[in-house]
Parts: C-alpha cells; sequence; structure tokens
C-alpha cells in the first residue's frame, strides 16, 4: 500500500516543484558569472562619464569611488570611500554644507553603480522578488524586481528596480527603475555597445521614459517592444581601463 501511495505522491510532488518559481538568487549568481562581476571586488577601473573622470577601487570589501572634473571654481575632485564623502577643489579640502552631503556622494555612487551591474546586487540591504518571464524583442527575459532594506539600502534605498535577465544567456540587457530625487520619476534602460574587458562586461545604454509616469515599471519591457518609448539620452562610458588585482 506504501508503495502505491509513493507511486500516487510522485507525480504530485513534480507538479509542485515544476510550478514554483525560478530562485531569484541563482538567477542574480549565473549573471554574475555571465557579466564577470566577481572580479570587481579586487579591481581598479578608470573611465570617462560625461565630461568627468572616474577611479573606481574595490579592495574586498573597501572601496573607492574618485571623480575629477574642471569647472569655472577649478579642478574639483570628489571621494566616496568606506569613510565617507570628501571634496577638495584645486587641491584643498572643500567644508560641505549639510545639503551638499544630501546628494554630493548619491551623484557618485549612482554612476558607479549603474556602470558595474549587476555588481552591487548580492548586498546584504538587496531584496530580490522573482516577476516571471518576459519576451522582449521576441526573447525571453526573467524579470526580477530589486528593493532595498533602508538600514544599509543608502539614500535611495526606496527606489525600485527590475531587470531583465536573458533566460539563455543569464545577461542582463534591459532595466528600469524608479527614482525619488529631482522630483522623482521612471525610466529604462536598453544596454548597446557591449564589451568584454579584463573578463568584466561592459556596457553603454540608451536611456528612455514613458509618456506618463504612471506606466508600472513591469511593464516598461512589452511597452519598449512596442516601439512606445521615448528616448531622453544616451548612457555611455568611454576610455574604459580595468586592471584586476585580485591574488
Amino acid at each position: 500500500m506504501s508503495h502505491l501511495l509513493s507511486l500516487f505522491a510522485l507525480p504530485v510532488l513534480l507538479t509542485m516543484l515544476a510550478l514554483q518559481p525560478p530562485d531569484p538568487q541563482a538567477i542574480i549568481d549565473r549573471t554574475f558569472e555571465a557579466h564577470g562581476a566577481h572580479l570587481i571586488a579586487d579591481s581598479e577601473i578608470n573611465f570617462d562619464f560625461r565630461g568627468r573622470s572616474f577611479s573606481v577601487t574595490h579592495d574586498g570589501g573597501s572601496f573607492d569611488y574618485a571623480r575629477t572634473y574642471t569647472d569655472s571654481t577649478g579642478v574639483v575632485l570628489d571621494v566616496l570611500n568606506n569613510e565617507g564623502f570628501s571634496r577638495a577643489l584645486n587641491g584643498t579640502t572643500v567644508d560641505l554644507t549639510e545639503r551638499m552631503l544630501q546628494f554630493l556622494p548619491g551623484s557618485v555612487n549612482s554612476v558607479v553603480y549603474f556602470a558595474f551591474l549587476p555588481h552591487k546586487l548580492n548586498d546584504p540591504a538587496v531584496r530580490k522578488r522573482y516577476l516571471g518571464l518576459t519576451a522582449i524583442k521576441g526573447e525571453n527575459y526573467h524579470a526580477i524586481e530589486i528593493k532595498f532594506a533602508q538600514e544599509g539600502g543608502g539614500s535611495d534605498w526606496s527606489d525600485v528596480f527590475i531587470y531583465w535577465i536573458h533566460e539563455e544567456r543569464n545577461t542582463m540587457d534591459y532595466l528600469a527603475y524608479l527614482y525619488h530625487v529631482n522630483g522623482g520619476g521612471t525610466r529604462f534602460r536598453e544596454a548597446h555597445n557591449i564589451r568584454t574587458i579584463q573578463g568584466i562586461r561592459i556596457a553603454d545604454y540608451r536611456n528612455y521614459k514613458a509618456e506618463s509616469d504612471a506606466l508600472p515599471l513591469e511593464e516598461y519591457a512589452s511597452a519598449f517592444s512596442r516601439g512606445e518609448l521615448i528616448k531622453v539620452s544616451d548612457v555611455d562610458l568611454e576610455g574604459v581601463q580595468v586592471e584586476l588585482t585580485g591574488k
């Protein structure tokens, strides 16, 4: 009798397992490998973005992000690292107001965050949820929603992201996000000009918006496939140089 019960139970068990959604963490882990994101943990990467030079260093748990540019006041050096944020003007440290400390660190961190996705998606504050399969330009993508815990999630912890990861290649080719700074809004990005430098996948992006910010994030991919989004900018990394420092 027990053998009969086992025979009946097996198909039910297999059906239940088949109905369970994929593990978003496992998908992100495969994306890490496909992008070479694990190599960023011990690296120094230099690039230019919109007329400003960035030097991004990771050494295990330590990081140092430097942004340099020249404006009417002189040479500006912004540094964000484990110890906090600082600014120097023509080599002299600048006293920063509270308002400046509210937005300047984020303006540096956001450039690095987007430049090296999915590198930061395994941080402790990240919360992942699987949304399902989506067809974009005739190819299947896993849609994964990313939110952040307030503790450890930074000043932009309430932002929401959706990443579309190719079902077979495990590459992150599209993303959409809801942001709150500068009045807030939503955007959709399409990766292009993809190249691999020292094993790390680097991409530029075309940046789009919908006619209305009321369009739910999860519907951006379908709107993009229908040609309904409006291009607003290009997000290009220039002169990228990578040095791997791991042993």
